[in-house]
């Protein structure tokens, strides 16, 4: 983009009390940013209030640091880009939005971002075992079969679905709520340079923004938008990822949720979303045939039963899915206390259970 274009939308975003909503009206009044600022005082005060207005006359002080900071961040790498609504290669889906973001800076493979199926993963940032390891088993499965997924780097279930998305060797999007000068959370840094790699980092946030926690319901607008379709692994009632189910919802896009455990609080937001409409889905060829997409015969079913072949069979079946205590599966199986623990210890370096707090086991199903 060119310094002075360039410019021109950071003054914009910039003005002070010209907010997202501000921005819009002018560039449907006048076009672009450029034309904004050419505007007579009388002009912009058909469009926006006196405060404004008079805020769109002189640019402001800190103009020429962010434009000198998002240059060397340009320059720095060749996987850097900024998009803006203007730009031929900006998500056409975000342009559907009521508040679509005017700006997106991209770390990584910017032509991902039109990517021909895009699948939105989201969840808990504290799922149970079974949760994760759902999150990832689906994201491979999807994956493996040209899906792209979209989630949004937290902990818990995203991070599964993106690690999940990359086992398969498939490009995966993450929608931050920072600047791209930093990843948040920082264990996820490692996890950030792989989907930097085969796939993209995505923000509306100016570089140096922190993670403020108003920007992470705001990011998931984004994530619904990218997206055809969004699977809500696991979520409490009062979560983010409902946000994102309700706003996929609103701009006509599917909603896919994977039923759980009656007796988890994360599988109660899941549950809400079936009462209100979204489709059950207990394996990714439920999503693949909906969204009319094949799954390749090679691909893992991600609703696997979680049997071992290796004579813990029993064992696992008398777990159940639900999350039990010791004392009751050992009033179950009748084992001495000595041989289930090593049983179960078995079972969880397999990666067949988990352990929740309380005390209590679940059983993983694995793909």
């Amino acid at each position: 983009m060119p310094r002075d274009e360039l410019i021109a939308w950071l003054r914009l975003l910039r003005t002070p009390g010209v907010g997202s909503e501000s921005a819009r009206q002018l560039l449907a009044a006048f076009g672009l940013p450029e034309a904004i600022f050419a505007q007579p005082l009388p002009a912009l005060l058909a469009v926006v209030g006196a405060r404004q207005a008079q805020a769109l006359q002189a640019p402001p002080d800190d103009l020429d640091s962010a434009v000198d900071q998002l240059q060397a961040w340009l320059a720095a790498s060749p996987r850097h880009h900024v998009l803006t609504l203007a730009d031929p290669g900006f998500p056409p889906e975000l342009l559907e939005m009521a508040d679509p973001p005017l700006m997106l800076y991209v770390a990584g493979q910017r032509e991902v971002l039109q990517h021909p199926r895009r699948l939105a993963i989201v969840g808990s940032r504290n799922p149970t075992p079974q949760g994760e390891a759902n999150a990832h088993q689906f994201a491979r499965a999807l994956g493996e079969a040209g899906v792209c997924v979209v989630s949004g780097l937290a902990l818990g279930v995203d991070g599964a679905a993106h690690s999940g998305a990359l086992e398969a060797n498939a490009p995966t999007i993450a929608v931050v709520g920072t600047g791209l000068d930093r990843v948040y959370p920082k264990r996820h840094l490692a996890l950030a340079h792989r989907i930097v790699a085969t796939g993209a980092i995505v923000s509306e946030y100016p570089l140096g923004t922190p993670p403020l926690p108003a920007h992470f319901p705001q990011r998931n607008r984004i994530i619904a938008g990218l997206a055809q379709g969004t699977l809500v692994v696991e979520a409490a009632l009062q979560s983010g990822s409902l946000i994102t189910a309700r706003l996929a919802a609103e701009q006509g896009r599917e909603v896919f949720a994977i039923p759980g455990s009656i007796h988890a609080p994360q599988a109660r937001g899941c549950h809400a979303l079936i009462r209100q409409g979204a489709k059950l889905v207990e394996s990714a060829q439920d999503i693949l045939e909906d969204l009319r997409l094949i799954l390749p015969s090679a691909t893992s079913d991600a609703s696997a039963d979680g049997k071992t072949g290796d004579g813990a069979d029993d064992l696992l079946d008398a777990m159940g899915f639900d999350p039990v205590s010791l004392d009751a599966l050992q009033a179950r199986t009748g084992l001495p206390t000595a041989t289930l623990q090593a049983r179960l210890l078995e079972l969880e370096l397999d990666g067949h259970l988990g352990r929740l707090p309380g005390g209590l086991l679940q059983r993983i199903g694995r793909g």
